[in-house]
């Protein structure tokens, strides 16, 4: 049986890619089909695979800018050829589940959540623009919205990370779901009772991660806080804090868990699809402020 995985794009290792890791690992001869790949950027397991990217790989600027591309992702995923495959499995965030499959092919979507940009979170993204840029952006996010409602006739079997994204997806789409909660790693972590007295934040830097919230209420408290991660919000988010907190964007695999057992808490501000990360910092011992 011929299968092929589908995913937004590859170019780092957070939860969405540790759910994809284990489907590379299940499905080793699977060709991938994503938008963008930055070679080295996610783990040996998927890097293995024959990797096909979309014509947004090859636009102008740098690779890690692709986001700007957003009204063209639908195009962009689309015009992969998925021809002579008996299986499509895809694990959608944004666009991948559109992909175009032939009929009586099954359509097997993972889904972490609808676009969030078009459906629950338009509104957080669009506060954060100016106001013609604002009215230009909630024209083409309602252009998504509707593409993303369509294509998922084009689904036929979804899959929901969590109870609560199983909500979005019957909301969105008027569609039902099984429930098949992602893969959480505690072997990577062993409880600790080590305090060194600063707080931690593990995320990437995008608006609905709400870092901004947690920035400003470390700024008002003094406490130390500690920041991982990185992302288009990343250079805003520094310039907001004040010297109390600290980022750091490069943390290996390791470096993480070393820092959740030496933490005092693990600071959550946003509302996530499943969120891995406090499941990890409870593997801890850690107690998570959410």
């Amino acid at each position: 049986m011929k299968i092929a995985l589908v995913c937004d794009w590859l170019v780092g290792m957070r939860g969405g890619e540790r759910c994809f890791e284990i489907a590379c690992q299940l499905w080793p001869d699977a060709d991938i089909y994503t938008l963008v790949h930055i070679p080295g950027s996610v783990s040996p397991s998927i890097e293995a695979h024959h990797i096909a990217t979309s014509i947004i790989q090859k636009f102008p600027g740098y690779i890690e800018k692709f986001r700007r591309y957003l009204p063209l992702f639908p195009y962009a995923i689309e015009r992969f050829d998925l021809t002579g495959y008996d299986v499509i499995v895809s694990f959608s965030h944004c666009v991948a589940k559109g992909v175009k499959v032939r009929p009586g092919i099954p359509h097997i979507c993972y889904c972490h959540t609808p676009m969030r940009y078009a459906w629950d979170m338009r509104q957080s993204y669009l506060d954060s623009l100016p106001p013609i840029k604002k009215l230009l952006a909630g024209k083409i996010l309602n252009r998504l919205k509707n593409w993303d409602r369509r294509t998922a006739s084009g689904v036929t079997h979804f899959i929901a990370n969590s109870n609560n994204t199983q909500k979005r997806i019957l909301s969105a789409y008027g569609r039902n779901s099984a429930v098949i909660y992602p893969p959480v790693d505690c072997c990577r972590f062993n409880v600790s009772d080590r305090n060194d007295g600063f707080y931690l934040i593990v995320s990437a830097m995008v608006p609905y991660k709400r870092i901004d919230v947690a920035i400003e209420a470390f700024n008002n408290s003094k406490r130390g806080l500690l920041i991982l991660g990185s992302g288009p919000e990343l250079n805003k988010l520094k310039k907001m804090a004040s010297g109390n907190i600290e980022f750091v964007t490069n943390a290996s695999d390791k470096d993480v868990a070393a820092y959740m057992q030496n933490c005092k808490a693990l600071i959550f501000p946003t509302e996530e699809d499943f969120g891995i990360v406090p499941l990890e910092a409870q593997a801890c011992g850690k107690a998570v402020i959410a």
